[in-house]
């Protein structure tokens, strides 16, 4: 399915009105945001890697927070690539929508970019779809009783949120 790219930005300029996306130049926390998406991912990590003995929970439940805290760690990092762009959100759909706006490049923008030699800044459709599967899977995680997780499923969310993490810090610290 092709990005809908003026979806997007119906949906911001509509979050924009109802202040679910607001201006901000509280640039301080951006540097804050990516800690907190960066380290979330290292705990996402302990918990998905740990081999549980008999006297804690089975392995299920710590896959469960693995998600969740992978999920967590994209929305982290998305808060700071927003507020990098002047915003803030109040909520995780502001935030997708806020990602789709504001951070894919439409044709002619991947282009300057890539003219400009900053093909780094170029924040592909594909993130903003791991951003809604992640989001998607860590609230069935949350809410439902049954789900169970294959480890290929958590590796492939552990590995998006990773790459996610990673791709806004680079576009938001430059090419340092």
């Amino acid at each position: 399915m092709e990005f809908d790219k003026p979806g997007y930005h119906q949906r911001f300029t509509e979050f924009l009105r109802m202040s679910r996306i607001v201006p901000s130049d509280n640039l301080f926390k951006i540097k804050l945001f990516l800690q907190k998406g960066e380290n979330s991912l290292q705990i996402a990590k302990f918990h998905k890697d740990i081999q549980p003995n008999n006297s804690q929970p089975q392995k299920l439940h710590w896959n469960y927070w693995a998600i969740t805290i992978s999920y967590y760690s994209m929305l982290y990092a998305a808060k700071a690539a927003i507020l990098y762009n002047g915003y803030e959100v109040k909520d995780h759909d502001a935030a997708q929508t806020a990602l789709g706006h504001l951070l894919v490049p439409d044709a002619m923008e991947k282009e300057d970019l890539e003219l400009l030699n900053q093909a780094y800044k170029i924040f592909e459709d594909e993130y903003v779809k791991y951003f809604e599967d992640a989001k998607t899977e860590s609230h069935i995680a949350r809410y439902t009783a049954i789900k169970t997780y294959t480890e290929r499923r958590l590796e492939e969310i552990f590995e998006n949120a990773t790459n996610f993490v990673a791709k806004i810090s680079l576009i938001v610290q430059g090419e340092h």
